[in-house]
């Protein structure tokens, strides 16, 4: 079973615990675009829901398939949100933003009343940091910012080998109009503490590290699909 059909098996068996009337967050990423396709099936075959997506991308594909949306502001308070990650430890501590798209996701997950993660099984780790870590910050004084980043790191024990996002030649630009730094960090054995410290760097907007936030976790293998549960 290749890459994507594990995807697919994964956003089919999460589909499942999407009930008529939700107001449902929709994820971002090559997985979450997965379950948008079978939702819009579902919704083209009756099922009421209303979507709020978590990126301009998935928006756009929302709309091309006919899935309902309203912005966060419409709908504030949300019974679900649904979206991959970039890496999940077994505590279901996420790595999250390879797509681009980390403060909108995490702002739409604290708004859920629960979080449900897909994945195909390459996500799963015992320790957080192979995936460089996400970490979205404000334009302005961007040397400034690295510098204390990297002084985090150190804090920290970690590498700090840190990579603006370029595309196409120039720095990528989030929807919310912030660059993205990659930071290759290798392990983090203690994400809470480093997730901390970054709130205190002012020029850091939002990092990809989210805590206690995912419910469950639905990863598809070789073997199958098994849904983990948070044990918080």
């Amino acid at each position: 079973m290749d890459a994507r059909q594990l995807k697919i098996e994964a956003a089919q068996v999460a589909l499942g615990h999407v009930k008529d009337g939700m107001r449902l967050g929709i994820g971002t990423g090559s997985t979450a675009e997965e379950f948008v396709r079978l939702l819009a099936v579902e919704v083209a075959a009756g099922m009421k829901i209303i979507g709020v997506p978590t990126s301009e991308r998935t928006a756009a594909l929302c709309v091309e398939l006919g899935v309902p949306l309203l912005t966060l502001d419409e709908t504030p308070v949300l019974d679900l949100t649904i979206d991959g990650a970039d890496e999940i430890d077994g505590n279901l501590t996420l790595i999250k933003g390879g797509g681009g798209a980390l403060l909108r996701e995490k702002i739409v997950a604290a708004a859920s009343a629960s979080m449900i993660v897909i994945a195909d099984q390459s996500k799963l780790v015992e320790t957080l940091g192979k995936f460089p870590l996400p970490i979205e910050v404000n334009r302005f004084g961007l040397r400034a910012t690295e510098l204390a980043i990297a002084a985090v790191a150190e804090k920290h024990g970690l590498p700090s080998s840190l990579a603006l996002r370029m595309s196409n030649g120039t720095p990528f630009v989030t929807d919310g109009g912030h660059f993205i730094v990659d930071a290759s960090f290798g392990r983090i054995p203690d994400p809470r503490a480093l997730s901390n410290d970054l709130h205190a760097v002012p020029g850091v907007v939002e990092h990809g590290l989210f805590l206690d936030l995912a419910e469950a976790a639905v990863i598809a293998g070789a073997d199958g699909v098994r849904t983990v549960h948070a044990t918080r």
